[in-house]
C-alpha cells in the first residue's frame, strides 16, 4: 500500500499527489512553511492525512523553533497551517491535539518538549491506519455482495495516512470474500477519481471503472450499482456532510433511484460544535482548476469562473455515517453524540 505520509530525519515526507498517476514523486518539507504550502497546494490532500501532515508540521516547526521563544513560536506554526485550507475539520482537531500536549509539557526541557511533540506527530499517523482499518470493518457488511460500489473523489490510502475511509470500506469489503467492482467518479475540476482513486485500485487489484460526474445518474438508474461510499471533510451535529464538489448530486441521484449512501469518516471529522452544514465554511479554489486541465486551457481566456471545492449534502440523503466507533443511522444529532462520547 501506498505511503502517503511519513516522518523522517530529513523531515516530512509524502507523495506528491499532484504529480499522480504520471509520476511517483515523493517530496521532502524540511520546515514547517513547506508542509503548511504542501496542503494549501494539495501535494497532500484529504481530510485525515491534513491532519496528520498538520500535526508533523508542527512538531517539525518546533525542532527549529528559538528555545527561547517556544509559546509564540507554536502560536505562529500553528496559525500558518491553520490558514491553508478551512473546511476539512481534521486539520483544526490536529493543531488543537498538539497544542494540549504542548500546554502539559511547556515547563520540561526544550529538548523533552520537542521530543514528545515528535512522538505525538507520529503516533497521529499510526493511530489514523488503525482508525481507517476500524472503518473499513464495520463498513462491509453495508456493502451487498455482487455489486458495483460507487464512489466519488478520493478517500483512500491517499487521503489518509493508510487505508483509506471510503477505501478501506472497499478494501475490507474485497477481504472479507465478497465480490465487488467499483465505479470512480472522475470528479472534476481537480480529477481526484481518475488521477488518484483508479490508481489505487489498480496497485491493490480491484476491478474499476472510470466514469464522468455526469455519468452517475445513468449507472445509478441502470440499478448495476449497490450502494455509493464516499468520504467526509467536516460533519456537522445533524448528519450534513461537507465533501468534494459534487458529492450532493450523487446524493440526490442516489435517494431518487433507492440506493444508499454512505459516509465513511473517523470520529474526528465530526464538529460537532455546528449545528448544520449551513454553518460549515466552504474553500473557494483558484480558477485555473476550472479552466485548465495539466496546464492546457479547455475554456475561453477572461471567463468568468466559480470554483467551491466542497458542496455540503443534507442529512436527509445520507443513509449512515460509518466511523471507527460503529455505525451512526439517523437521527444522526442523537447517533453521532453517542459515538463522540463512547
Amino acid at each position: 500500500m501506498v505511503e502517503t505520509i511519513q516522518w523522517s530525519d530529513a523531515g516530512v515526507v509524502m507523495i506528491d499527489q499532484t504529480r499522480l498517476p504520471r509520476e511517483e514523486v515523493y517530496v521532502t518539507c524540511r520546515d514547517y512553511r513547506e508542509v503548511a504550502e504542501a496542503i494549501r497546494s494539495m501535494v497532500i490532500r484529504g481530510a485525515p492525512a491534513i491532519g496528520v501532515a498538520a500535526a508533523m508540521g508542527v512538531a517539525l516547526g518546533m525542532l527549529h523553533a528559538d528555545p527561547s521563544r517556544l509559546d509564540p513560536e507554536l502560536e505562529t506554526i500553528c496559525a500558518t497551517l491553520a490558514a491553508t485550507r478551512p473546511t476539512a475539520v481534521n486539520l483544526f482537531w490536529a493543531i488543537d491535539r498538539m497544542k494540549k500536549l504542548y500546554a502539559g509539557i511547556r515547563a520540561c526541557p526544550v529538548e523533552e518538549i520537542r521530543r514528545r511533540l515528535v512522538e505525538e506527530a507520529r503516533q497521529i499517523r499510526l493511530e489514523d491506519i488503525a482508525i481507517n482499518e476500524a472503518i473499513g470493518r464495520h463498513g462491509a457488511p453495508l456493502v451487498p455482495d455482487g455489486k458495483t460500489v460507487l464512489t466519488h473523489c478520493n478517500a483512500g490510502a491517499l487521503a489518509t495516512a493508510g487505508y483509506g475511509t471510503a477505501l478501506g470500506v472497499v478494501r475490507a469489503a474485497v477481504a472479507s470474500g465478497k465480490r465487488i467492482d467499483v465505479f470512480a467518479d472522475e470528479t472534476r475540476p481537480f480529477l481526484q477519481g481518475a488521477r488518484l482513486t483508479v490508481w489505487e485500485l489498480q496497485h491493490d487489484g480491484i476491478p474499476a471503472t472510470l466514469i464522468t460526474d455526469s455519468m452517475a445518474g445513468h449507472f445509478l438508474k441502470s440499478g448495476r450499482i449497490g450502494c455509493v461510499v464516499v468520504g467526509a471533510d467536516r460533519i456537522a451535529a445533524n448528519g450534513d456532510v461537507a465533501n468534494k464538489i459534487g458529492t450532493y448530486t450523487v446524493a440526490v441521484l442516489a435517494r431518487e433511484n433507492g440506493v444508499p449512501f454512505y459516509v465513511a469518516a473517523p470520529v474526528s471529522t465530526l464538529d460537532l460544535s455546528l449545528s448544520s452544514g449551513d454553518q460549515i465554511p466552504i474553500e473557494q479554489r483558484p480558477a485555473t482548476e476550472v479552466t485548465h486541465v495539466f496546464g492546457v486551457a479547455v475554456a475561453p481566456e477572461g471567463v468568468r469562473v466559480e470554483n467551491p471545492a466542497f458542496d455540503v449534502t443534507p442529512h436527509r440523503y445520507v443513509t449512515a455515517i460509518v466511523t471507527e466507533r460503529g455505525v451512526a443511522r439517523p437521527p444522526f444529532t442523537e447517533s453521532l453524540r453517542t459515538l463522540a462520547a463512547a
